[in-house]
């Protein structure tokens, strides 16, 4: 399987708040680089660096006022501030009006969602390196790939056309979408399989027909992101029907995750995809420290097959998975039950 990968990622650090405490970002580099070292480890050597991704993908994901922001608001942040991340403190919450501020500071509340995910110097390099490491890999497969993983990071299916959140600023997966679809692909399925639910993805393409998504996740009365995945959310207008979740309860294990994954697979299946691309998140593992799944690493090879039987040119997009020493591990047990004829 070839994989894309990029070294931007290294320069993004960022803080979050956790339980009152202003933290380092459970997000860091180390995560991309524990799973480059299973990568390796396991013999994955046909690699290829991001190429670039195109102003126009970009565009037909994310809305330009929300791209502008981004490439403009650490110097805007630096220029009146000394603090070591960009934050909002205020949202337009219930009753609020969702009117755009001018002000910087009124922009990071509009522009975000959650207080787990901050602006720092280096994010936007970052962030686009990340979508760019998604775009290549849906190239390599429109240009004949059997399956292509995009080691992306920071992760992307939490950020909607215009907020980030959930360590997300950039879309991937949606990116992703959007280079198959550009290179011939009519119809183009995401499945996500994170422990949290992509409300990014589900509200890009919440009203379209051309991109079903299927999100396997914790049930959000319980868990991040709270405000979005429940079973009811089907999509709307053109999209209506093609939106489909599944929650699921804390403590779920593998054998009731992987019958749920079986349902996922035939409601795909039943869409008539021409490619499929896998929000990979392995925050399901029982070791993760933010999340409460029971999945445990051999079960990853189990996940990986069963992706497999679809039969599709698929784009594996690396998304959430917090317990570190066993991320590499995790993601590449899902790419080796994947299986590859080209590897």
């Amino acid at each position: 399987m070839l994989v894309v990968r990029s070294d931007d990622h290294r320069a993004h650090h960022s803080l979050e708040l956790d339980g009152g405490r202003l933290i380092p970002s459970w997000e860091g580099p180390d995560r991309a680089e524990r799973v480059e070292s299973a990568l390796a480890e396991r013999g994955y050597r046909r690699t290829r660096h991001a190429l670039p991704v195109s102003a126009e993908v970009l565009a037909s994901v994310h809305s330009p006022a929300y791209l502008e922001f981004l490439v403009t608001c650490w110097t805007r942040w630096a220029e009146t501030h000394d603090g070591p991340a960009a934050m909002g403190f205020a949202w337009p919450a219930r009753g609020f009006r969702s009117r755009r501020p001018e002000d910087l500071e009124g922009q990071l509340g509009f522009h975000s969602f959650a207080a787990d995910c901050s602006i720092t110097e280096h994010t936007w390099l970052a962030a686009r390196a990340s979508a760019s490491v998604a775009a290549t890999a849906a190239r390599a497969v429109v240009d004949g790939e059997a399956s292509a993983f995009a080691l992306c990071r920071p992760p992307g299916h939490h950020a909607t056309a215009d907020q980030f959140g959930g360590y997300c600023y950039l879309n991937n997966a949606a990116v992703a979408v959007e280079v198959l679809r550009r290179g011939g692909a009519d119809r183009v399925g995401v499945l996500d399989i994170d422990y949290h639910h992509g409300n990014g993805t589900q509200a890009i393409f919440y009203h379209r027909a051309d991109v079903p998504v299927i999100s396997i996740h914790a049930d959000p009365v319980q868990a991040f992101p709270w405000f979005s995945g429940h079973d009811d959310e089907l999509g709307a207008g053109a999209g209506e029907g093609w939106n489909r979740n599944f929650p699921l309860p804390d403590g779920t294990g593998a054998d009731r995750w992987l019958d749920v994954l079986e349902l996922a697979l035939v409601a795909l299946e039943g869409a008539e995809l021409d490619a499929l691309v896998v929000s990979t998140g392995v925050d399901t593992y029982e070791g993760d420290p933010i999340s409460h799944f029971r999945l445990q690493s051999d079960d990853f090879f189990r996940v990986g097959a069963a992706i497999a039987t679809a039969q599709l040119p698929t784009v594996f997009v690396l998304e959430g998975g917090y317990a570190t020493e066993q991320l590499g591990t995790n993601v590449v047990n899902i790419l080796d039950g994947f299986g590859d004829p080209q590897s």
